[in-house]
C-alpha cells in the first residue's frame, strides 16, 4: 500500500505532466523545467519524436539532452547534430563534462574522437554521409537530436537536414529543436508525414524578459512606452509626433515597418504589456528629415543662393567607446555589439584599447591572461607573433573582444569561454554569433539595421532580429535582456519597432537534388523509387499545400476577368476586339525596342570578344568611362569581360553594358610582357604611355564617337494603327472609359495566366529536377546509359564525393587530370575546389607555373564541358574553380612560413584555417574515392599530412 507521500508525489507529476525519470533527469540540473522542456521529455518517454519551436536561450537543448539521458539508460545510442563544428564542439564539451569522455564522441571533419562511443556529437553533414555509406555506427541508434534545425532554410547547406530526415531509418526518434518559427505547425505536420508520431510543441515566452532600447547620442531611451502614457513620459507638451505617423504610408500586407499585422506606431505587446512607440523618438526622426531635406536644398543647383555650412543631422551616433561606457555606468555589461563587417568588429576592438576604456579588475586580467596563455601554449611563438596574439591578448585583459569567421579557431574558442564566465566584457562580433553559440550576454547592441548580403546591402528581416536579439538575457543570472539600436541618420523608429515586434519568421525549404544525393539514392533503392522519396521532401510538401491556395486565388481572378470584360462592353462593336488590337500595337511597339536593344548588345558583345591585349577603346558609361587599353580580353561565364587600365591607373573589367554602340580599337599601345595588375609602378608606367599617345595625337579621339544609326520604320506598326482607326470603337465617346476596363482584364488576364503555369509547375517540381540530374548523369555514365537505373563504377566514386563541386572532382579522378602530380601540386590544384573569393580579395590570383597550371587549365576546361552538359538538362550546381587560395595552398602544403604566407596572400588567419581544413576534408575524400591505380589516392593522403601542420593541426576541442 503507498503511503500518503508517496500518493501526493504521483498526484504533483500528474498535474506537472512529469515522471520519476524525468524528475530523476530534473535533478541533474538544479533548477525546475519549464512546462514546454517537461512536456517534450514526457513526449519522448511516450515514444515520440518531437519538434521544440522556441525562443533562442530558453532551453531548447535540455530536451536533447533528455534524448542522451533515455539513450544512455536503455544501452542504446544517440547522434547529437549541429549545423556547425564550433557548437558541436562546444556541444561534445558539455556532455563529456556531465557523462566521461569514455561514453561521448565527436565527429566533425576536424575532429574524430570516440566514433563509437553510445553519445556522438557530429555535424549534420556527417550523419548524411554515415546514412548513405551505410556505416556500421548507426546500429543501435535510438535518437537523433537535430539542434537547429530550421537550419535547413540555408540556401547553401539546408539541404543536407532534409537528406538526413527523409533517409533515417524508421526506429529511430527524431528530436527537432528550431529557433521561433511561424509555421512550426506546417513543418510538424511535415515531419509527421515522413517520420511517423511526432508531437509539435511550441513556446513564444522568452524565459527572460527582453526590453528595447534606441541609444540617441549618449543617452538610452525606451522603443516602447505604456500604451496608455501618450506624452512618452515626460513631453506631454510636445505632441510626440502623430502628425508623422498619420501621413506615413503604410502597406496593407503588414510590410515596411509593421509587426504581426499591428501598426506599431499605435500599439505592440512587449512582454505582456500593450505598448506604443515612445514620441520622442519620433519627434528625434521628425528633426533629423528636417534637417536632412534643408541640407539637400541647400546643394540642389536651384538653392545656391542659399549655401552655406552642410547642415548635420542634430543627433549623430556616439562611438564605440561612449556606447560601452555607457552600457558600464548603466550596468548592461556584459554585451555583444553585432558589426555586420570583420573588419568592422577588430576596428572596434582596437578603439576600445585604444581610448583606455579598463572593463576587469586586476585579478581578472590575471586569470584572462593565465587562461588564455594555457590555450595557446601549443602554438609556436613566432606564429603568435603571426597572429595577433599579443594584441589580442592585451584587449581580452581589458575585458574585450571580437569574434568573427576570420579569427582563428582557438582565439575563438577563448573568446567563448572567457565570455560565458563573465570575464569578457564588450564583444564584437558578426552575426554568425548568433547561429547557436552558447554565449548569451545582459545586452545586444545592432549598430545597424542592415546587412551585406553578398549582393547589396539589404535591411534586416524580422527574423534575423529576433535570432541576434535572443542572445540578450542570460537565463538564470538577469532578471531582464536589453536590446539597443544606435541611432544613425535616417533611423526610423516605425521600422525599429516593426522589427522588434514580430518574433516570428517562416521556414522554408531549400531543398534541391544533388549529384551525390542521385548516385546514392539509385544505388541504394533505384530510381524509381529514388523519385518517390524525393516527393517527400519539405520543399515538395510546401510546394503541395501552396497550390491549394493557388487554385483558389485562380478561381477569384477568372470571376473577376469576366466581370472586367461585361464592364468594356460598347454599343458601337468588340470592345475587346479593340482593345486587343490597341494592346497588340503596344506590344510590337516594345518588342521592336526591344529587339532593337538586344541587336545592339549582341552586336556589343561581339565587338568585344574582338579585342585583343594593347587596344585603345573608349568607354562611354560605367565606373571606367573615357580611354582605357585592353590587357586581357577575358569572359565572365560565356560573356566577354575585357580588363582594361584607366588613364587613372585603375584596373577594371568592362561588359557589354558599358557600350550602347559596339566598341571599335582607335589605336594600340604596347602591353608589356612584364606588366602586373598587382604592381603600382607597371600600372602607373602603362597609364602614362596611354596619355601620352592620346596627347600626341597618335589616337585620334574623334573617331571613338558612338554613332547611331537611323530609326527604322515597322510596317506592321504602320499597318496596325491603320486598322484600328478604321475599327467602329474607335469612334465611341465612352472610348477611354472602356479601354480602362479592357486594360485592367488584359492585366489580369497576365497574372492569370501566369498562375496557371505556377500551378502546373510546382506539382512534382522536386522529381522533375531530380530526373535532369539523373539525365546529366546518365550522358556522362555515372549512371547507366540504358535504363539510368544502375551506378556504374564512376558513379560509385561520385558517391563518395560530397563537396559542392562534386562532379567536377569525380571527372577530374575519371579522366586523371591530378595523375602525376605531387602532394603539393595536388593540393593546389584542389583547393580551387574549396575555395570562394571575397568581395575584396585580390582580381589577379597567383597560380604556380608548371604541373599545377596546366592541371588547372585542364579544370577549367573540364567544367565549361560540364556547364554546358547541364545547360542541355536545365539545371546549374556546379561554379567555377576559384584561384584564389591555390598559390597559398601550394606554399602551404611545401613548408613555408606562416608570417610569409599570411603577409604576402593579405588572408585573415581564421579564413586560412577554415578553407586549410575545407581543403584537408576533401582531399580526405579523394583519397577515399580514387582508383588505387592512379597514385592519387596515395598522393592525396600525403597531400592531407602536409597540410595539416602548424595552426591548422591544433585541435579545437578541449
Amino acid at each position: 500500500m503507498s503511503t500518503h507521500a508517496e500518493q501526493y508525489a504521483a498526484f504533483r507529476r500528474r498535474q506537472a505532466q512529469t515522471s520519476p525519470d524525468i524528475e530523476d533527469f530534473q535533478g541533474l540540473y538544479g533548477f525546475e523545467f519549464d512546462p514546454f522542456q517537461v512536456r517534450a521529455c514526457r513526449a519522448l518517454e511516450q515514444g515520440h519524436g518531437v519538434l521544440v519551436a522556441a525562443p533562442t536561450g530558453s532551453g531548447k537543448t535540455i530536451v536533447g539532452e533528455y534524448a542522451v539521458h533515455t539513450a544512455l539508460r536503455d544501452g542504446s545510442k544517440c547522434f547529437y547534430t549541429t549545423p556547425i563544428k564550433a557548437l558541436s564542439n562546444q556541444k561534445y564539451n558539455d556532455l563529456v563534462a556531465r557523462y566521461g569522455a569514455d561514453r561521448v564522441g565527436l565527429l566533425t571533419g576536424d575532429n574524430s574522437v570516440n566514433g563509437e562511443a553510445p553519445i556522438v556529437v557530429m555535424t549534420t553533414e556527417v550523419l548524411r554521409n554515415m546514412l548513405y555509406a551505410g556505416s556500421h555506427t548507426l546500429s543501435g541508434l535510438a535518437f537523433v537530436v537535430m539542434d537547429e534545425v530550421h537550419y535547413l532554410a540555408d540556401r547553401f547547406r539546408g539541404a543536407v537536414w532534409e537528406e538526413v530526415i527523409i533517409h533515417l531509418p524508421e526506429s529511430v526518434r527524431m528530436v527537432a529543436l528550431s529557433a521561433t518559427v511561424s509555421n512550426a505547425e506546417e513543418f510538424g505536420e511535415w515531419l509527421q508525414q515522413v517520420r511517423g508520431d511526432t508531437t509539435v510543441i511550441v513556446d513564444e515566452k522568452r524565459p527572460v524578459p527582453l526590453w528595447q532600447h534606441v541609444m540617441v547620442g549618449r543617452r538610452l531611451h525606451d522603443l516602447f512606452v505604456p500604451a496608455e502614457d501618450a506624452s512618452g513620459g515626460d513631453e506631454a507638451d510636445e505632441g510626440g509626433g502623430s502628425g508623422r505617423r498619420r501621413t506615413r504610408k503604410r502597406d496593407r500586407d503588414g510590410r515596411g515597418g509593421r509587426g504581426g499585422g499591428t501598426d506599431p506606431a499605435v500599439h505592440v505587446e512587449v512582454n505582456g504589456e500593450k505598448m506604443r512607440i515612445n514620441p520622442r523618438l519620433i519627434r528625434f526622426a521628425v528633426e533629423d528629415d528636417r534637417i536632412t531635406q534643408l541640407a539637400h536644398r541647400r546643394r540642389h543647383p536651384q538653392s545656391r543662393a542659399k549655401s552655406g555650412p552642410r547642415p548635420r543631422a542634430k543627433h549623430a551616433p556616439p562611438s564605440r567607446v561612449q556606447i560601452i561606457d555607457e552600457l558600464d555606468r548603466d550596468g548592461l555589461l556584459p554585451a555583444i555589439t553585432f558589426i555586420f563587417s570583420r573588419a568592422g568588429c577588430d576596428a572596434a576592438v582596437r578603439e576600445i584599447v585604444g581610448s583606455g576604456l579598463v572593463l576587469t579588475t586586476d585579478d581578472e586580467a590575471a586569470e584572462i591572461r593565465a587562461y588564455a596563455e594555457r590555450q595557446c601554449a601549443d602554438i609556436p611563438p613566432a606564429d603568435l607573433a603571426v597572429l595577433g596574439y599579443h594584441d589580442w591578448l592585451r584587449a581580452l585583459e581589458c575585458g574585450v573582444a571580437a569574434h568573427h569567421a576570420g579569427m582563428l579557431p582557438t582565439f575563438k574558442e577563448v573568446v567563448e569561454s572567457l565570455f560565458s564566465r563573465g570575464l569578457i566584457r564588450a564583444v564584437f562580433a558578426t552575426e554568425t554569433l548568433a547561429l547557436g553559440i552558447n554565449m548569451p550576454a545582459r545586452t545586444v547592441v545592432m549598430e545597424k539595421l542592415d546587412k551585406w548580403n553578398g549582393e547589396t546591402h539589404a535591411p534586416l528581416t524580422p527574423g534575423e532580429y529576433t535570432q541576434l536579439t535572443g542572445r540578450a538575457g542570460r537565463r538564470g543570472i538577469d532578471v531582464e535582456g536589453h536590446a539597443v539600436v544606435v541611432w544613425q541618420a535616417g533611423t526610423d523608429p516605425e521600422s525599429v519597432a516593426g522589427l522588434a515586434s514580430t518574433r516570428t519568421y517562416p521556414l522554408d525549404s531549400s531543398f534541391q537534388p544533388s549529384y551525390n544525393m542521385a548516385v546514392n539514392l539509385v544505388g541504394q533503392v533505384g530510381r524509381e523509387r529514388s523519385r518517390n522519396m524525393l516527393e517527400a521532401s519539405f520543399a515538395q510538401f510546401q510546394a503541395d499545400r501552396a497550390v491549394v491556395g493557388l487554385v483558389k486565388r485562380l478561381r477569384k481572378q477568372e470571376e473577376a476577368l469576366a466581370g472586367y470584360a461585361e464592364a468594356a462592353e460598347c454599343h458601337l462593336g468588340d470592345f475587346m476586339e479593340y482593345a486587343a488590337l490597341r494592346r497588340r500595337l503596344s506590344d510590337v511597339e516594345a518588342e521592336g525596342s526591344r529587339s532593337r536593344n538586344a541587336r545592339r548588345r549582341d552586336e556589343a558583345v561581339d565587338a568585344l570578344g574582338r579585342l585583343r591585349p594593347g587596344d585603345v577603346i573608349k568607354v562611354p558609361a560605367g565606373r571606367s568611362r573615357g580611354f582605357v587599353v585592353v590587357l586581357e580580353p577575358g569572359l565572365r561565364g560565356d560573356v566577354p569581360a575585357p580588363l582594361v587600365l584607366t588613364v587613372d591607373k585603375q584596373v577594371r573589367r568592362v561588359n557589354a553594358a558599358d557600350f550602347p554602340v559596339p566598341v571599335e580599337a582607335v589605336g594600340r599601345v604596347r602591353v608589356p610582357k612584364s606588366f602586373s595588375g598587382r604592381s603600382p609602378k607597371s600600372r602607373a608606367d602603362l597609364a602614362a604611355t596611354l596619355r601620352n599617345k592620346l596627347d600626341d595625337g597618335s589616337i585620334d579621339t574623334r573617331a571613338a564617337a558612338p554613332v547611331r544609326g537611323p530609326k527604322e520604320e515597322d510596317p506592321e506598326i504602320a499597318g496596325l494603327r491603320a486598322e484600328m482607326r478604321q475599327h467602329p470603337c474607335h469612334g465611341c465617346a465612352d472610348r477611354e472609359d472602356h479601354a480602362r476596363w479592357a486594360e485592367r482584364y488584359f492585366r489580369l488576364q497576365k497574372e492569370t495566366d501566369g498562375l496557371r503555369r505556377r500551378v502546373e509547375g510546382r506539382s512534382h517540381v522536386i522529381a522533375r529536377t531530380f530526373d535532369r540530374v539523373c539525365g546529366v548523369l546518365q550522358s556522362l555514365g555515372y549512371l547507366a546509359p540504358e535504363t539510368g537505373d544502375e551506378v556504374t563504377d564512376d558513379g560509385r566514386v561520385l558517391a563518395r564525393l560530397y563537396s559542392e563541386l562534386d562532379l567536377l572532382v569525380a571527372e577530374c579522378l575519371r579522366r586523371g587530370v591530378w595523375n602525376g602530380l605531387d602532394p603539393q601540386e595536388l593540393a593546389a590544384c584542389v583547393a580551387s575546389l574549396v575555395y570562394e573569393s571575397r568581395r575584396n580579395d585580390d582580381p589577379f590570383p597567383r597560380v604556380p607555373d608548371g604541373p599545377v597550371g596546366e592541371a588547372l587549365e585542364e579544370m577549367e576546361r573540364l567544367w565549361g564541358e560540364l556547364h554546358d552538359t547541364e545547360r542541355e538538362h536545365r539545371v546549374s550546381f556546379l561554379r567555377r574553380p576559384d584561384m584564389g587560395f591555390v598559390w597559398v595552398a601550394h606554399r602551404w602544403a611545401r613548408g613555408d612560413r606562416l608570417d610569409r604566407i599570411l603577409g604576402e596572400a593579405d588572408m585573415p588567419a581564421g579564413d586560412f584555417v577554415r578553407t586549410a581544413k575545407q581543403l584537408i576534408d576533401l582531399l580526405g575524400q579523394i583519397a577515399a574515392a580514387a582508383p588505387e591505380e592512379s597514385g592519387v589516392r596515395r598522393t592525396a593522403r600525403r597531400a592531407v599530412d602536409l597540410v595539416k601542420r602548424g595552426v591548422v593541426a591544433y585541435s579545437s576541442v578541449g
